[in-house]
């Protein structure tokens, strides 16, 4: 069942300015010697943000801006490239987050052989010390790092005692004694089962996407669509889900179908969007794409007639769970 604790990342708004840095410049005056929280914040889940928490903490008492240091590709994929990562959070999603986190900015490192093969220690004087002129430090209990994942949280503190860098280890968040993970927000997603995702997480998942034209066949049917292409990474469970989309600055609800349009083609998965109540043209305009509730598997139909109706039912259910479930406060009200 959907809950109405979650809060509303899209519709929220950052408090301040937010600057990305990507490559192997430094991060200039507008990130000078920040406090960073280093990993991979794919979802941004609970325990992520426990660890942004703590850098803005750090940040506020040094008077320095705070930031997150990650890295692009996902190393998952550097190191199994035939294997599509599942992101929860692509780099736009992520960077939006984070600056209605309240931090400061988003150093982004390109994950290749170079920064595969480099030591532990080359990457705190290197990079930390000599590029990015760190401040502090604040780390996941599980984070590794470097050349055979040599670095680890016992040798930031040692470093960081011996250059006088505070560095700061965050405990785990549990859920039900099992630390959360990105990888258990995506086997619930994988799943269908939203209210577990949206629980690790904290708040409601949701994708981004550019709205593509397809084949028309909604306005056919009554029903016309908001198409987005997703990662091809995605392994959102096919289905039918009560959703939400940030449109030009307001919410719509809406009833959406995730997969291979089965009655129609079996084509390459697609995300297409119903909004109810709303007849203008978004062609090209980035969607926000909020899931509310699962409502069920996708499924061949053996006639246009058959499907249709099924689709009134969908569309009846998803006005009803989303007239229960109106959008909460947000994460930072």
């Amino acid at each position: 069942m959907p809950d109405s604790e979650f809060p509303d990342f899209p519709r929220m708004q950052p408090r301040r300015p937010f600057f990305i840095v990507r490559g192997r410049e430094p991060a200039g005056d507008d990130l000078k010697h920040p406090v960073v929280a280093i990993g991979n914040f794919d979802g941004l889940h609970a325990g992520h943000r426990a660890v942004v928490a703590g850098a803005r903490r750090l940040a506020d008492e040094l008077g320095r801006p705070a930031a997150v240091l990650t890295f692009d590709p996902h190393p998952r994929t550097f190191f199994r490239p035939r294997e599509p990562v599942f992101r929860l959070t692509p780099e736009s999603v992520e960077a939006t987050l984070l600056a209605r986190l309240g931090l400061d900015g988003m150093i982004v490192l390109p994950f290749d052989a170079q920064l595969a093969a480099m030591s532990a220690d080359a990457f705190f004087d290197d990079i930390l010390v000599a590029r990015f002129g760190v401040s502090g430090l604040i780390i996941g209990h599980d984070f590794h790092f470097g050349r055979g994942r040599e670095g680890s949280p016992s040798f930031l503190l040692r470093r960081g005692a011996s250059s006088g860098m505070p560095v700061v280890v965050v405990e785990p968040v549990n859920d039900g004694g099992e630390p959360v993970s990105s990888s258990m927000v995506r086997q619930a997603l994988e799943a269908g089962d939203l209210h577990r995702a949206n629980t690790l997480l904290g708040y409601r998942w949701f994708v981004r996407g550019d709205v593509s034209h397809g084949q028309k066949l909604g306005r056919t049917l009554n029903y016309p669509t908001a198409n987005l292409r997703l990662d091809e990474g995605c392994r959102l469970r096919h289905g039918i889900y009560a959703v939400r989309a940030a449109v030009d600055s307001r919410v719509v609800h809406g009833v959406a179908s995730f997969g291979h349009r089965p009655t129609f083609d079996n084509g390459a998965p697609l995300l297409e969007v119903h909004l109810f109540d709303f007849s203008s043209e978004i062609y090209g305009q980035q969607l926000d794409v909020e899931f509310v509730a699962y409502l069920r598997p996708e499924e061949r139909f053996d006639s246009v007639e058959a499907l249709v109706a099924q689709m009134d039912l969908d569309s009846a259910e998803a006005r009803r769970i989303l007239a229960e479930n109106p959008p909460p406060r947000s994460l930072l009200g």
